[in-house]
């Protein structure tokens, strides 16, 4: 990196605009000197990514494809599911992609596609976390909680737990959780995280549901501390996806020439998941390559509090059914 690098950095970050926009994924490329995806050789590895039919997802799957990977497209619709796998096979060339079909929301589909994968695969060296979207209206899911807090907390920490020795064979293996600048407004809940039909506002969920996912990461890092798992959060800044033409199509029409492209959301995810700086660390947040910090104002970082911390973990234990076992028991 250049001399200049962190001071251009911040000069576009702390704007927003500039930052979570396609400007500051040109600017920082070009200043920082970022090493092209394609660089680097993911062959020989298996990554799992969840929510990969299309936006975000399916441009991390194909990047982490034709950087050699093999690549399993977990999405909820087998129809959906198909085609993607379909059309990745078209774009990264290889036979190295296959399917598994589950709703994050529902924890027999979660346990029913951690065995798919512990069946066909020997090893799992990656594992990103990208489906979620905001939702229009309450839900309640099979879980028996509000469903954005399913699909995006609970059902991920599930899915991470199963999935937990398996990663080890990676030495190490690395989780990916794609969160969003958004969390940055929401101050850690965990009443929240299941709040009653009528006080449900979906934005205000999802922002909700992405900064328990930042904790999360850091908790995570903490309790499986020992075990050969990184563990990453990110954002990917604002980006024109059919999630978001969907959700928040005013904010869309307003922002678009400025908004970034599935490809350049996807860029830090397919970059934590191969290059060695990731391996190094875990528990971090991270935009564009950088580690940020996981609070911008004092309101939500008073809220992180350790007690909250502890009750947002007791809280998916309870909600998901799964348990990390203590060190002692795993020496037995």
């Amino acid at each position: 990196m250049g001399a200049l690098t962190p001071i251009v950095d911040q000069a576009i970050e702390w704007p927003v605009v500039t930052s979570f926009t396609r400007i500051g994924c040109a600017v920082r490329r070009r200043v920082a000197g970022w090493q092209p995806l394609e660089a680097y050789d993911l062959t020989g590895r298996v990554a799992l990514v969840t929510g990969a039919t299309s936006g975000i997802g399916f441009a991390a799957a194909e990047a982490l494809a034709r950087m050699g990977a093999h690549v399993i497209v977990l999405g909820r619709d087998q129809a959906r599911t198909e085609v993607a796998r379909d059309a990745l096979m078209q774009v990264a060339g290889g036979p190295h992609i296959s399917t598994v079909v589950a709703s994050m929301d529902d924890p027999d589909d979660v346990r029913r596609a951690a065995a798919e994968v512990m069946a066909q695969h020997s090893r799992l060296d990656i594992l990103v976390h990208n489906a979620g979207a905001l939702a229009g209206g309450y839900r309640r899911s099979p879980m028996g909680i509000e469903q954005t807090s399913a699909a995006q907390v609970a059902g991920p920490f599930l899915l991470t737990g199963l999935l937990l020795e398996r990663l080890e064979l990676g030495a190490p293996g690395r989780v990916i959780t794609v969160s969003s600048g958004g969390a940055y407004l929401a101050p850690l809940t965990i009443s929240g995280l299941d709040p009653a039909p009528a006080a449900f506002d979906g934005s205000q969920q999802y922002a909700r549901a992405k900064r328990a996912q930042i904790t999360l990461t850091e908790l995570w890092a903490e309790r499986a501390r020992g075990r050969s798992v990184v563990f990453h959060s990110m954002h990917p800044g604002w980006v024109d996806t059919p999630g978001l033409a969907a959700s928040l199509p005013r904010f869309r029409q307003l922002l678009r020439p400025l908004l970034r492209s599935p490809e350049e959301g996807a860029d830090t995810i397919a970059w934590l998941a191969a290059d060695r700086e990731a391996a190094q660390t875990s528990g971090a947040f991270w935009f564009d390559r950088v580690r940020r910090p996981a609070h911008r104002i004092a309101r939500t970082r008073a809220a992180d509090t350790e007690q909250r911390r502890e009750r947002l973990w007791a809280w998916c234990e309870a909600t998901s059914g799964w348990r990390l076992p203590r060190p002692d028991a795993m020496e037995v």
